[in-house]
């Protein structure tokens, strides 16, 4: 039966990712947003937390058990604070996690104590392809068995941190099935290519990554014999875009509720007109049923249930959810919403995005 109580453990979580969210990534998200970079004095802070490490296995220097329920409570509190901030923070899950859920047991014994340090491991992830038509279960990006190395060929898209990665874990098609690959940055034929300029998640160093015949041993490739279970990995990941999501429409909303408070007109606050108050009200049974079934399928996927039916459900429902609530919240604001002064239209190119975010961005 699903228990919708924090443990103690996860309230301290939220406790502390909400200290973080006010005090340190609110204060700089506009900003970032404008400039286009975020302060890595910020992202620090954020991986201080230690929140990844809190997942890994003791045997591989972490301090615990992985926990997709707490995992998405910690992604939704991030994201309320800042998306771009957010995704930066997170950006090593995208290996530890896959490597946790799929790893052999030396690849997790080579690989897992890098993200249990102080300093931040420069790692990411490459799943996303340009184009129409991207299905991350059929990658136009190849991986050819030759000998005893693996050729790769093709392009990705959204790469988060790609200019500052020393390792990249990049997803491709080999056979008719998806595999991962531990690929260097500095191997020859991998080629970064100009930061992408997006509608939102303007703070996020997002890079395209071209790769010309690049040779990867056949040790590198995640899962051994095994390889990688791609829905699983696609799950986790959408559970953490879901979460995040929720976040945002999160932010809209109570700041939408707090400025109708506060707005006052023809002698009252807005908030008191039904139209205003009813819009408040739908925004907020709205982030409430996301969030349900966000925590739905992470429960499932925690007790090893096969959720990938309930997972996609959650993510078609919760990207629409994202756009209307930031919408509204826009919609709360009035012509002060269009304003880059105000921060709704941000969350609203923010909210945008997770229709089409649908790898490995934040896992």
């Amino acid at each position: 039966m699903l228990n919708f109580e924090l443990d103690q453990e996860q309230k301290m979580l939220t406790d502390a990712i909400g200290r973080l969210a006010n005090e340190r990534m609110r204060k700089v998200f506009r900003d970032a947003d404008e400039e286009g970079h975020i302060p890595p004095e910020v992202v620090q802070a954020g991986w201080d937390l230690g929140l990844l490490p809190t997942g890994i296995p003791e045997e591989q220097g972490g301090f615990g058990e992985y926990s997709l329920v707490t995992n998405a409570i910690a992604v939704e509190e991030l994201a309320f604070g800042d998306l771009a901030i957010a995704a930066a923070v997170l950006a090593p899950n995208n290996v530890a996690i896959p490597v946790m859920l799929c790893g052999t047991a030396a690849q997790k014994e080579a690989h897992l104590p890098l993200f249990c340090e102080a300093v931040m491991p420069r790692v990411t992830a490459a799943m996303q392809e340009p184009g129409l038509h991207y299905d991350a279960r059929q990658l136009k990006t190849t991986a050819v068995l030759e000998n005893d190395h693996y050729i790769l060929n093709g392009k990705k898209s959204l790469v988060p941190l790609a200019d500052t990665a020393e390792t990249f874990l990049i997803y491709a098609n080999e056979s008719g099935r998806t595999q991962a690959f531990f690929v260097p940055a500095d191997t020859i034929g991998v080629h970064i290519g100009e930061r992408e300029k997006l509608m939102g998640l303007k703070a996020l160093p997002t890079f395209p990554l071209t790769l010309s015949n690049v040779q990867v041993p056949v040790v590198n490739r995640l899962g051994g014999d095994e390889g990688v279970a791609i829905d699983l990995l696609l799950n986790h990941s959408r559970v953490a875009l879901g979460a995040a999501a929720v976040g945002v429409a999160r932010a809209g909303y109570e700041y939408a509720r707090d400025y109708a408070k506060q707005r006052v007109q023809f002698g009252e606050p807005i908030a008191h007109r039904q139209s205003i108050a009813f819009m408040l009200a739908e925004m907020a049974i709205d982030i409430d049923g996301a969030r349900m079934m966000v925590w739905e399928a992470a429960w499932l996927l925690d007790q090893g249930k096969e959720a990938t039916s309930e997972t996609a459900v959650m993510k078609h429902f919760v990207d629409d959810m994202a756009v209307r609530v930031a919408d509204q919240a826009l919609q709360t604001l009035g012509g002060y919403g269009y304003i880059r002064e105000y921060p709704v239209e941000l969350w609203l190119r923010n909210a945008r995005g997770f229709v089409q975010w649908d790898g490995l961005l934040m896992i």
